[in-house]
Protein backbone atom coordinates (compact mmCIF):
# COMPACT_ATOMS: atom_id res chain seq x y z
CA UNK A 1 0.00 0.00 0.00
CA UNK A 2 1.66 3.85 -1.17
CA UNK A 3 2.41 5.88 1.96
CA UNK A 4 -0.11 8.37 0.86
CA UNK A 5 -2.77 5.93 0.78
CA UNK A 6 -1.39 4.48 4.26
CA UNK A 7 -2.34 8.24 5.31
CA UNK A 8 -5.12 8.97 3.83
CA UNK A 9 -7.06 5.94 5.37
CA UNK A 10 -5.42 6.59 8.98
CA UNK A 11 -7.28 10.17 8.39
CA UNK A 12 -10.32 8.75 7.18
CA UNK A 13 -11.04 11.14 4.23
CA UNK A 14 -10.67 10.75 0.48
CA UNK A 15 -7.35 12.25 -1.10
CA UNK A 16 -6.67 15.36 -2.01
CA UNK A 17 -6.28 16.53 -5.26
CA UNK A 18 -2.38 17.32 -4.86
CA UNK A 19 -2.65 13.69 -3.13
CA UNK A 20 -4.00 12.09 -6.17
CA UNK A 21 -2.00 13.90 -8.67
CA UNK A 22 1.35 13.02 -6.61
CA UNK A 23 0.62 9.60 -6.57
CA UNK A 24 -0.25 9.50 -10.73
CA UNK A 25 3.25 11.44 -10.94
CA UNK A 26 4.74 8.23 -9.05
CA UNK A 27 3.08 6.03 -11.45
CA UNK A 28 4.87 7.83 -14.02
CA UNK A 29 1.07 9.37 -14.91
CA UNK A 30 1.57 12.99 -16.97
CA UNK A 31 -0.35 15.43 -14.94
CA UNK A 32 0.54 19.86 -15.05
CA UNK A 33 3.32 20.71 -12.35
CA UNK A 34 0.97 22.36 -9.40
CA UNK A 35 1.70 24.24 -6.38
CA UNK A 36 0.04 23.94 -3.06
CA UNK A 37 -0.76 27.56 -1.80
CA UNK A 38 -1.30 28.47 1.87
CA UNK A 39 -1.19 32.34 2.17
CA UNK A 40 -1.56 35.64 0.13
CA UNK A 41 2.66 36.09 0.38
CA UNK A 42 3.49 32.69 -1.50
CA UNK A 43 1.60 33.77 -4.50
CA UNK A 44 4.28 36.64 -4.91
CA UNK A 45 7.01 34.48 -5.03
CA UNK A 46 4.61 32.31 -7.39
CA UNK A 47 5.21 34.30 -10.27
CA UNK A 48 8.73 33.54 -11.02
CA UNK A 49 7.96 30.07 -10.53
CA UNK A 50 4.98 29.31 -13.00
CA UNK A 51 3.65 30.85 -16.68
CA UNK A 52 0.74 32.65 -16.32
CA UNK A 53 -2.49 32.59 -17.44
CA UNK A 54 -3.36 30.05 -14.33
CA UNK A 55 -5.95 28.09 -12.60
CA UNK A 56 -6.90 27.96 -8.91
CA UNK A 57 -8.63 25.38 -7.02
CA UNK A 58 -9.37 24.97 -3.32
CA UNK A 59 -8.06 21.95 -1.77
CA UNK A 60 -10.30 20.50 0.81
CA UNK A 61 -11.38 17.14 2.00
CA UNK A 62 -15.02 18.83 2.43
CA UNK A 63 -15.61 20.27 -0.81
CA UNK A 64 -16.18 17.65 -3.17
CA UNK A 65 -17.57 19.77 -6.12
CA UNK A 66 -15.28 22.61 -6.29
CA UNK A 67 -16.87 24.35 -9.23
CA UNK A 68 -20.51 24.57 -7.46
CA UNK A 69 -19.14 26.36 -4.63
CA UNK A 70 -16.93 29.11 -6.68
CA UNK A 71 -13.53 26.97 -5.46
CA UNK A 72 -12.46 27.34 -8.97
CA UNK A 73 -10.56 29.80 -11.41
CA UNK A 74 -9.32 29.99 -14.40
CA UNK A 75 -6.84 32.14 -16.72
CA UNK A 76 -6.24 34.45 -14.27
CA UNK A 77 -3.39 36.55 -16.12
CA UNK A 78 -0.95 38.13 -12.93
CA UNK A 79 -0.32 38.09 -9.63
CA UNK A 80 -2.76 40.90 -8.43
CA UNK A 81 -5.46 38.51 -10.22
CA UNK A 82 -4.13 35.86 -8.56
CA UNK A 83 -4.54 37.64 -5.15
CA UNK A 84 -7.92 38.33 -5.60
CA UNK A 85 -8.98 34.83 -7.02
CA UNK A 86 -7.17 33.30 -3.79
CA UNK A 87 -8.69 35.34 -1.55
CA UNK A 88 -12.33 34.91 -3.25
CA UNK A 89 -11.89 31.13 -3.47
CA UNK A 90 -10.98 31.31 0.26
CA UNK A 91 -14.07 32.92 1.52
CA UNK A 92 -16.31 31.31 -0.47
CA UNK A 93 -15.29 27.69 0.61
CA UNK A 94 -15.71 29.27 4.04
CA UNK A 95 -19.15 30.50 3.16
CA UNK A 96 -20.32 27.13 2.33
CA UNK A 97 -18.72 24.95 4.95
CA UNK A 98 -17.70 26.47 8.18
CA UNK A 99 -16.21 23.50 9.23
CA UNK A 100 -14.32 22.70 5.98
CA UNK A 101 -10.88 21.97 6.50
CA UNK A 102 -8.62 23.91 4.11
CA UNK A 103 -5.51 22.74 2.71
CA UNK A 104 -5.10 25.52 0.56
CA UNK A 105 -5.54 26.21 -3.33
CA UNK A 106 -3.82 24.15 -5.66
CA UNK A 107 -2.39 26.49 -8.56
CA UNK A 108 -0.81 25.11 -12.70
CA UNK A 109 -0.26 27.04 -15.56
CA UNK A 110 -3.74 26.85 -18.00
CA UNK A 111 -3.11 23.78 -20.64
CA UNK A 112 -3.71 24.65 -24.01
CA UNK A 113 -7.16 23.05 -25.11
CA UNK A 114 -7.13 19.53 -26.76
CA UNK A 115 -9.46 16.53 -27.25
CA UNK A 116 -10.70 15.82 -24.22
CA UNK A 117 -11.01 11.85 -22.65
CA UNK A 118 -12.48 10.59 -19.38
CA UNK A 119 -10.97 7.09 -17.70
CA UNK A 120 -12.52 5.86 -14.65
CA UNK A 121 -12.22 3.05 -12.06
CA UNK A 122 -14.87 1.92 -9.51
CA UNK A 123 -15.84 -1.40 -7.55
CA UNK A 124 -18.31 -3.53 -9.23
CA UNK A 125 -20.42 -5.82 -6.19
CA UNK A 126 -20.54 -8.68 -8.74
CA UNK A 127 -16.56 -7.98 -10.56
CA UNK A 128 -14.63 -5.97 -8.78
CA UNK A 129 -12.85 -3.60 -10.07
CA UNK A 130 -13.70 -2.38 -13.31
CA UNK A 131 -11.99 0.39 -15.54
CA UNK A 132 -13.91 2.94 -17.84
CA UNK A 133 -12.89 4.71 -21.05
CA UNK A 134 -14.75 7.40 -23.03
CA UNK A 135 -14.32 10.73 -24.72
CA UNK A 136 -14.97 14.07 -22.11
CA UNK A 137 -17.71 16.58 -22.16
CA UNK A 138 -20.78 15.96 -24.13
CA UNK A 139 -20.00 12.70 -25.22
CA UNK A 140 -19.78 11.31 -21.40
CA UNK A 141 -23.13 12.88 -20.10
CA UNK A 142 -25.37 12.55 -23.48
CA UNK A 143 -24.61 10.01 -25.48
CA UNK A 144 -23.04 7.57 -22.90
CA UNK A 145 -20.35 6.51 -25.06
CA UNK A 146 -18.02 4.22 -22.95
CA UNK A 147 -16.15 1.14 -22.52
CA UNK A 148 -15.71 -1.10 -19.79
CA UNK A 149 -13.29 -3.70 -18.66
CA UNK A 150 -13.01 -6.06 -15.31
CA UNK A 151 -9.50 -5.32 -13.69
CA UNK A 152 -6.70 -6.24 -14.38
CA UNK A 153 -6.16 -5.50 -18.05
CA UNK A 154 -3.75 -6.34 -20.87
CA UNK A 155 -2.20 -4.19 -23.69
CA UNK A 156 -4.41 -6.09 -26.00
CA UNK A 157 -7.81 -4.80 -23.22
CA UNK A 158 -6.80 -1.16 -23.45
CA UNK A 159 -6.47 -1.09 -27.44
CA UNK A 160 -9.76 -2.81 -27.81
CA UNK A 161 -11.21 0.17 -25.00
CA UNK A 162 -10.21 2.76 -26.99
CA UNK A 163 -11.72 1.48 -30.35
CA UNK A 164 -14.72 0.05 -29.43
CA UNK A 165 -16.20 3.79 -28.42
CA UNK A 166 -17.81 5.79 -31.16
CA UNK A 167 -15.65 8.77 -30.85
CA UNK A 168 -12.98 6.51 -31.58
CA UNK A 169 -13.35 8.00 -35.38
CA UNK A 170 -12.59 11.58 -33.38
CA UNK A 171 -9.29 10.24 -31.88
CA UNK A 172 -8.07 8.60 -35.49
CA UNK A 173 -8.50 12.23 -36.88
CA UNK A 174 -11.55 12.54 -38.38
CA UNK A 175 -13.44 15.76 -40.06
CA UNK A 176 -9.50 17.47 -40.57
CA UNK A 177 -8.42 16.95 -37.08
CA UNK A 178 -4.95 16.18 -36.34
CA UNK A 179 -5.02 12.13 -35.03
CA UNK A 180 -4.39 12.01 -30.92
CA UNK A 181 -1.57 9.64 -29.31
CA UNK A 182 -2.93 6.29 -28.93
CA UNK A 183 -0.30 4.98 -27.48
CA UNK A 184 -0.08 7.19 -24.80
CA UNK A 185 -4.04 6.79 -23.82
CA UNK A 186 -3.15 3.24 -23.73
CA UNK A 187 -0.29 3.44 -21.27
CA UNK A 188 -2.91 5.43 -19.15
CA UNK A 189 -5.12 2.72 -18.91
CA UNK A 190 -2.45 0.13 -18.34
CA UNK A 191 -1.29 2.50 -15.49
CA UNK A 192 -4.44 2.84 -14.25
CA UNK A 193 -5.16 -0.84 -14.08
CA UNK A 194 -1.64 -1.14 -12.28
CA UNK A 195 -2.55 1.50 -9.48
CA UNK A 196 -5.68 0.34 -8.99
CA UNK A 197 -4.81 -3.57 -8.24
CA UNK A 198 -1.38 -2.26 -6.32
CA UNK A 199 -3.65 -0.20 -3.94
CA UNK A 200 -7.23 -2.31 -3.35
CA UNK A 201 -8.27 0.27 -1.13
CA UNK A 202 -9.01 2.40 -3.66
CA UNK A 203 -12.71 2.29 -4.19
CA UNK A 204 -12.70 4.69 -6.48
CA UNK A 205 -10.68 6.96 -9.44
CA UNK A 206 -12.17 9.87 -11.55
CA UNK A 207 -9.31 11.17 -13.75
CA UNK A 208 -11.95 13.86 -15.66
CA UNK A 209 -10.69 15.60 -17.98
CA UNK A 210 -7.48 14.14 -19.72
CA UNK A 211 -5.98 16.48 -22.32
CA UNK A 212 -4.69 14.15 -25.50
CA UNK A 213 -2.72 16.23 -28.00
CA UNK A 214 -1.09 15.12 -30.77
CA UNK A 215 2.13 13.77 -28.87
CA UNK A 216 1.33 12.90 -25.23
CA UNK A 217 -1.46 13.56 -23.05
CA UNK A 218 -2.24 15.80 -19.50
CA UNK A 219 -4.38 14.09 -16.73
CA UNK A 220 -6.37 17.69 -15.61
CA UNK A 221 -7.74 16.84 -12.56
CA UNK A 222 -7.80 13.77 -10.63
CA UNK A 223 -9.95 12.41 -8.21
CA UNK A 224 -8.85 9.25 -6.10
CA UNK A 225 -11.21 7.70 -3.05
CA UNK A 226 -10.75 5.49 -0.54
Amino acid sequence: MHQIIVKVKKEKRSLLETEAKKLLKEYGIPVPDFKLIKSENEIIGLAKEINFPIVMKIVSPDIIHKSDTGGVKVGIKDKEEAIAAYQEIISKAKKHNKEAQIYGVITYSMIPQATEVIIGMMKDPHFGPVIMFGLGGIFVEVLKDVSFRILPIEERDAEEMITEIKGHEILKGARGETPKDLEAIKNLLMKISQLAMENPEIKEIDLNPVFVFEKGLQVVDARIIL
